[in-house]
């Protein structure tokens, strides 16, 4: 069974369907109808034995997969979502129950039909937390707009669901005798109660005996899982909530650091690779015979009402979003998301099968409309979201194109303690004033946790300091105060923590860059050093993040390679003592060594800071004249005419001539800034790229952070915006175009 779904998902998943799909197009390959298997295995395979081994294994692992979602919800960020994804999940459950209920009124006479109907249509009704959170992270959209709404909507949408089904369950058991419910209901009730009273409470108190930032002891990890364990081995007395009663638990379980993410680390593989593939295969191997009966009147009603269904559903949640003005490919691409079906549906049908509610027919047509509803949400939501879109640049931003007393929009990104002295100390020397301010908004990057669903974005201007009962940015934020209150009035300060997957962190940084309209991202090197230069610490997953912000930020970028010698210039007046700090601009020409001139400039205006500009230039390019050389003379020119910045011309024939200037150079500043040029060929550098080890430093960038310099000097790497993005090469050719159409028409009118 698991080699086939791998072979399966092998080529399915070049079509952009999800492993889902995969699993159920594994069972119907091993079916008993179309079994590829030989005789002999298919024997063993479907032996009465086996079969009942499987379905205890499913089953278990359905039940452990519904109790860890539930570990990952988070309750108390769930109370705070706003209207919008209230509305979204209200409308999204009631409208189509309501649409369902006048469907079957309509086409239906009998009482028992009506039942069976709107018993199954009710599946497309609903929707279900876990798969609507499967389907965000399989998209890789967890953290953008679209993902979280979609994740909050489906928080209220899942508790709808929750309700609706419960009131179906009670229904049943009313229908079949009244003493069986209120036996069950009594049970349901002391669970509750036990869960509340003694179970919470336990689990909190393991949570506050924990040291901070320590990890659980496996003996109460292993003991959380008890009542889970209880749940599934009475199912005498649970029979029809324990699905309810698993997930309670879950819930009940403090989310987040360290139980919650102790028990989804320990587990969370062995279920998402054994035991629900396992569940999920095995559920559509009971497709005994395909006899999907289309031409049958009863069938085509029932496939009817299920596909309209999910077209009211669908329409529910896309009128309320384009009401609210959000473009319409995104408002498609949520309500789509709201539609996904997937292993909570697949257990539902499976259950009523069991329950023979359900015979072979219906079983069929109800699992392949929750297959094809599964692969097609997955590609749709690709053709009308594409998260980085928005980072496409219609306006220039960048320091070259910032008036010269003008605020300066910086974002500046926090991994680690070290990263906030680091960031500190450099603005510190960036000439913050009342006449040159800076606007700074310092975006705390956190990891976010195995046992948390969902990512989390919040803004600490408004005082919000606590995420489900943990600090995690309380130093920054006291650190950044500190900095905003000793440079009152030149310096605006807020701060953000973003609590997201490292693979998606890209898109909190570019965001925020996109929505504060900043012209300058910092973002501080994978590596640290000790004080002695010695190698401290490499995060590879920081360095990979670089890269991505580099390749799509909507302004210019820059990576601090700080080496603890950043020194902030200071007067002391009791004792007369001025202290200077010396930094140097490395320009060899292009856009990124103009944005870094421009940096180095504005920190210049201190008269403190002694600015050197160190021009390389190569014998080959003597009388060489192109636009790149004439901005890149402008540019100097200005450096040229100020007597506060030291102007040194170089000329080189090759990458070793420049190596021996730059050591020399490096031995007398502290912080040296430097543009980028990842890919411009120039003699100055010729053979250097080879020994590059950092292509997301440039050439010099990793020069001056390798270990041949020894740590001397703090440098900055600088990369300018990408200064016409296609979108707007498009439109700039278009105006051309109409111009010169017009210059034409107007001269030939004239003539005439």
């Amino acid at each position: 069974m698991f080699s086939v779904t791998q072979a399966t998902h092998f080529v399915l998943k070049r079509l952009g369907l999800p492993h889902f799909v995969s699993q159920v197009v594994a069972g119907l390959l091993l079916s008993p109808s179309i079994s590829i298997l030989p005789e002999v295995i298919g024997g063993y395979l479907f032996h009465e034995k086996s079969i009942e081994l499987l379905e205890t294994f499913g089953t278990f692992g359905f039940a452990f997969f519904i109790f860890l979602s539930g570990v990952k919800v988070d309750v108390k960020m769930a109370m705070r979502m706003g209207r919008q994804a209230i509305y979204i999940g209200v409308l999204s459950i009631l409208v189509p129950l309501l649409f369902t209920f006048a469907a079957v009124m309509i086409l239906y006479k009998d009482p028992e039909e009506r039942y069976l109907t709107a018993y199954m249509s009710s599946l497309f009704c609903l929707s279900s937390f876990p798969v609507i959170n499967c389907v965000l992270t399989d998209l890789k959209i967890p953290n953008t707009e679209l993902g979280r709404l979609g994740y909050s909507s489906a928080v209220i949408a899942d508790l709808g669901a929750n309700i609706v089904v419960l009131y179906r369950i009670i229904s049943r058991l009313a229908s079949i005798g009244a003493d069986d419910m209120y036996y069950e209901m009594g049970y349901l009730v002391l669970f509750v109660l036990a869960v509340v009273i003694v179970y919470r409470p336990l689990m909190m108190l393991v949570v506050r005996f924990t040291p901070e930032g320590g990890q659980v002891n496996m003996i109460f990890v292993y003991a959380s899982l008890l009542p889970f364990l209880l749940c599934m081995n009475i199912p005498i007395l649970f029979r029809d909530f324990s699905m309810f009663l698993v997930y309670g638990l879950g819930l009940a379980v403090p989310p987040g650091p360290p139980l919650g993410s102790a028990l989804v680390d320990k587990f969370e593989g062995m279920v998402s690779g054994f035991f629900l593939p396992l569940y999920v295969t095995a559920c559509s191997m009971r497709i005994d015979e395909i006899q999907l009966r289309f031409f049958d009147p009863q069938m085509q009603k029932i496939a009817f009402i299920a596909v309209a269904t999910l077209l009211v559903k669908f329409t529910a949640c896309l009128l309320p979003l384009l009401h609210k003005r959000i473009p319409t490919k995104d408002a498609m691409a949520i309500a789509a998301i709201s539609c996904s079906k997937g292993v909570v549906e697949i257990s539902s049908v499976t259950i009523s099968g069991d329950l023979k509610i359900l015979n072979q027919d219906q079983f069929s047509l109800v699992m392949a409309i929750i297959t094809l509803s599964s692969g097609i949400v997955p590609i749709l939501v690709r053709k009308l979201y594409d998260p980085s879109r928005k980072f496409v640049g219609y306006q220039r931003r960048k320091i070259t194109d910032c008036k010269p007393n003008s605020e300066l929009q910086i974002i500046a990104c926090i991994h680690v303690p070290n990263n906030v002295n680091s960031v500190i100390n450099f603005l510190g020397v960036s000439h913050p004033t009342r006449e040159n301010p800076i606007a700074l908004s310092v975006l705390h990057l956190v990891k976010l946790n195995a046992a948390q669903a969902s990512p989390i974005f919040l803004s600490h201007q408004n005082g919000t300091k606590n995420v489900t009962g943990y600090c995690y940015s309380e130093n920054v934020i006291l650190s950044f105060k500190k900095f905003e209150g000793i440079n009152w009035g030149a310096v605006s300060v807020n701060v953000f923590t973003a609590i997201s997957p490292s693979d998606f962190m890209d898109d909190d940084i570019c965001t925020l860059a996109l929505d504060k309209l900043s012209s300058f991202v910092i973002l501080p090197f994978h590596r640290t050093w000790y004080i002695d230069g010695s190698l401290e610490s490499e995060d590879p997953i920081i360095r990979n993040l670089n890269c991505r912000v580099l390749e799509k930020a909507p302004c210019s970028v820059g990576i601090l390679v700080d080496h603890g010698n950043i020194k902030r210039p200071m007067v002391r007046a009791d004792s007369f003592i001025n202290s200077s700090s010396k930094f140097a601009v490395l320009f060899m020409g292009g856009s990124d060594d103009r944005e870094a001139l421009a940096l180095a400039k504005r920190m210049a205006k201190d008269t403190r800071v002694g600015l050197t500009v160190a021009h390389f230039i190569a014998e080959s390019d003597e009388g060489v004249v192109d636009w790149e050389t004439i901005l890149d003379s402008e540019t100097l020119r200005e450096v040229k005419n100020d007597s506060d910045i030291s102007y040194e011309r170089h000329m080189v024939n090759s990458g070793p001539e420049t190596v021996n200037i730059v050591h020399q150079i490096v031995n007398d500043h502290s912080l040296i800034i430097v543009g980028r040029n990842c890919d411009k060929e120039i003699p100055q550098t010729c053979g250097l790229k080879e020994w590059s080890e950092f292509p997301e430093l440039g050439i010099l960038g990793d020069l001056l952070a390798s270990k041949d310099l020894g740590g001397k000097c703090s440098v900055m790497v600088v990369q300018q915006q990408q200064s016409v993005q296609s979108a707007q090469l498009v439109r700039l050719a278009a105006s051309f175009c109409f111009s010169l159409i017009f210059f034409i028409t107007r001269n030939i009118l004239l003539l005439l």
